[in-house]
């Protein structure tokens, strides 16, 4: 017999962890990400306060230092300024030790101040959940103990204090930016890891939230599945959630026989997936004219260049990767116009007019060039259109 309120078989024990830490992943999710760091969403004080009060009792972080630090993630992503990039840092370091480069950040003053703003400074805040913010944890291993008994409430408390460092700051910070698949070509290393985001709340869905990361919905493909997605929906039913901003949904059209100024904010708003249509197309190139040239082991590897900026290609791969794109001219005209298109929407002071012709003229270029991999992107880009 337990000596807890509940005696449960060993298997409704693990049920109840994962119960416990799922409610945890859901206010990490909806409260700390989506609504506080981005604000995709706006919460009613229901909700709002009892995510907060949960988080306290199985996290005990503080809700400006985790938006403060998730901003600055954003704001540096994989550069040296970034508090967890494994692209900096290594991949073990970020999954095994995330939650010491949390903590070691969370100490950083100017980090706090440059991106911790507008986040809550109530009484609560101020004189409970921020001074005491390791009291709720114990106050959690009490009311484990008591409901479950000593051995079985210590060892579910203990998975719940593990659940967020491990998944959060480990696999999501670290995998999350080193393995998986990518929707979109955004500037990051961030990668969904798997397509449903179950176990994490819908945080799997990583490179669909650097993409857009205002977005209060992380799924984007129709074979994603985002629960936290479903939880908001659910709470915005209840009148307790609304909605803010949502990525926007990929629609194809017939293709417009000149480009306008249409077509040019359907290119800027679509512009992730036309990177990464871009880039598959480079691939495919790569494979193409490598099975061309002669001396084709000698550019073997440099597919990954492919997606880079010429100044970010590695120093060690640069001198064959140069003599690649000397001896392959279409793979050498592909490569230079991607730079071209990506110029057109991130030239800030030309006007609309200057940027519509651009597009046009670089259409025609593509249309021109005889590469048929061009030309594709070309009627790709006239299909794209606004909801």
């Amino acid at each position: 017999m337990t000596d807890g309120v509940f005696d449960l078989p060993w298997w409704g024990y693990v049920l109840a962890a994962l119960a416990l830490t799922h409610v945890t992943i859901a206010a990490v999710t909806i409260f700390l990400h989506r609504h506080q760091a981005h604000r995709a969403l706006e919460l009613g004080p229901l909700p709002s306060h009892f995510f907060r009060f949960w988080l306290w009792l199985t996290t005990g972080m503080i809700t400006r230092e985790w938006a403060a630090i998730h901003r600055k993630h954003h704001a540096r992503c994989e550069t040296a300024d970034d508090p967890h990039s494994p692209q900096v840092l290594g991949l073990p370091r970020v999954l095994f030790g995330g939650v010491f480069l949390y903590v070691r950040e969370s100490r950083n003053a100017e980090t706090l101040a440059r991106f911790g703003h507008g986040t809550p400074d109530d009484w609560l805040e101020r004189k409970v959940y921020t001074p005491l913010h390791k009291y709720g944890i114990v106050l959690m291993l009490a009311i484990d103990v008591a409901l479950f008994g000593v051995l079985p409430g210590a060892l579910i408390w203990g998975v719940q204090m593990v659940w967020i460092p491990f998944w959060a700051a480990g696999v999501i910070n670290g995998v999350g930016h080193f393995w998986g698949y990518r929707n979109f070509a955004c500037a990051d290393a961030a990668t969904n890891i798997v397509p449903w985001g179950i176990l994490i709340g819908g945080e799997e869905l990583h490179n669909n939230h650097h993409a857009f990361a205002t977005s209060a919905r992380l799924s984007n493909k129709w074979y994603e599945f985002d629960i936290g997605w479903c939880y908001i929906r659910l709470l915005e039913m209840l009148g307790m959630a609304r909605v803010k901003r949502v990525a926007p949904v990929l629609r194809l059209g017939a293709p417009r026989p000149q480009v306008d100024g249409d077509t040019l904010q359907a290119v800027i708003t679509h512009r992730y997936d036309l990177l990464a249509s871009y880039a598959r197309s480079l691939k495919a190139m790569y494979r193409e004219e490598l099975a061309k040239l002669a001396d084709r082991r000698r550019f073997r590897g440099l597919k990954r260049c492919l997606a880079m900026d010429g100044s970010a290609v590695p120093d060690e791969l640069r001198a064959r990767f140069d003599a690649l794109l000397t001896e392959s001219g279409a793979l050498a005209t592909a490569y230079r116009m991607r730079g071209e298109l990506a110029a057109v929407w991130e030239r800030s002071t030309a006007t609309r007019e200057q940027l519509v012709a651009e597009l046009q003229d670089w259409c025609r270029r593509a249309e021109a060039s005889g590469i048929r991999q061009l030309e594709q992107l070309s009627l790709r880009l006239r299909r794209y259109a606004i909801s």
